[in-house]
């Protein structure tokens, strides 16, 4: 039973939270897991326990087929239908930004906001950023954090997802938000002036791990740098069970918000990034990059120093340079 307080928006819980790493099992399981003298200890005592260990490391089974084309074929089960579970501040555009509407879901039911840095229109197309929020609501910070894109000339849209800061739609985890990603990047690359072959996509925490779902479900991104998000929905529900909206007993409902069932579908250059702090989400990119390189994607990993908030200005920097050296 959530409270008013569970659904509460405290930049900490999301942003510092929301991606963090965790795993399927009791807290002590993992602990035990790292040092092989506890795990043989394990072994003699309690060998189903070893096995539960053993299959927490392996992650989510890697599944055949093209995630885009899977996507045409399931529909999520929403048991619990209503509005993004955080709290919000008011849809106002930041003073350097122009708040704009795209329009996504079924028929283009739902007309949602996006906020798009002021630009002028040059000769030659510029190259622009849909970068994705963390949390589930959008925010003045969202935006000051995009100011690099802005200053490396980008032109920069940061999305709101359905049932976000009082909007339309239903919230349901990182399954149809992706359709709301990709209607937004339809409207980003028909602005005037944007060059839509030099269309790129970055995502911090919950926005990540859309980056990484969107990479796969269409071809139009450049290239693609997802940012402490959690390749593993089995993983992620566990820890946020509250977040959960979708039927738990069809285990088809996690593999579809996990990127790591289907590593091989990126569609774009990849650099997946993690602060230093998030050592269990940087295994499971590990297994993700391991996956992704076996099935012909080009993407590469970086751990950057601090945590998960203090790590992201030196993501963003890291992304601005693999953008411009894809584009090269």
């Amino acid at each position: 039973m959530t409270t008013s307080e569970d659904n509460a928006f405290r930049p900490n819980r999301r942003t510092v939270l929301a991606g963090l790493a965790v795993t399927l099992f009791a807290p002590n399981i993992a602990k035990a897991a790292e040092t092989k003298t506890v795990e043989r200890k394990m072994v003699e005592a309690n060998p189903a326990l070893t096995a539960k260990i053993e299959d927490a490391l392996a992650g989510p089974p890697l599944l055949a087929g093209d995630y885009a084309k899977e996507r045409h074929k399931f529909r999520t089960d929403l048991l619990n239908k209503g509005p993004a579970p955080d709290k919000y501040e008011p849809l106002v555009a930041p003073s350097d930004a122009d708040q704009i509407f795209y329009r996504s879901g079924l028929g283009g039911e739902l007309e949602l906001v996006a906020w798009v840095s002021r630009y002028e229109r040059t000769p030659k197309p510029k190259p622009a950023v849909l970068f994705l929020h963390g949390g589930n609501a959008i925010g003045q910070g969202h935006w000051l954090l995009v100011k690099p894109y802005v200053e490396a000339g980008y032109v920069v849209m940061i999305p709101s997802m359905r049932g976000e800061n009082g909007q339309k739609g239903n919230f349901s985890g990182f399954y149809d938000e992706v359709s709301d990603v990709l209607a937004a990047s339809d409207r980003l690359r028909h602005l005037p002036g944007v060059d839509p072959h030099r269309l790129f996509l970055a995502g911090h925490s919950i926005g990540g791990t859309l980056a990484m779902l969107a990479a796969m479900s269409a071809k139009r991104f450049r290239a693609a740098a997802p940012m402490s998000g959690n390749p593993d929905a089995f993983a992620f529900f566990h820890r946020y069970p509250e977040d959960v909206r979708f039927n738990t007993k069809n285990p088809r409902e996690f593999q579809m918000r996990s990127p790591i069932c289907y590593a091989h579908s990126f569609k774009c250059p990849l650099k997946v990034m993690h602060a230093s702090e998030e050592v269990t989400l940087q295994a499971r990119a590990a297994l993700l990059s391991k996956r992704a390189l076996a099935g012909g994607v080009k993407m590469e990993l970086a751990t950057v120093q601090g945590n998960h908030n203090s790590a992201l200005p030196g993501e963003i920097e890291q992304s601005i340079q693999f953008f411009r050296s894809v584009a090269a």
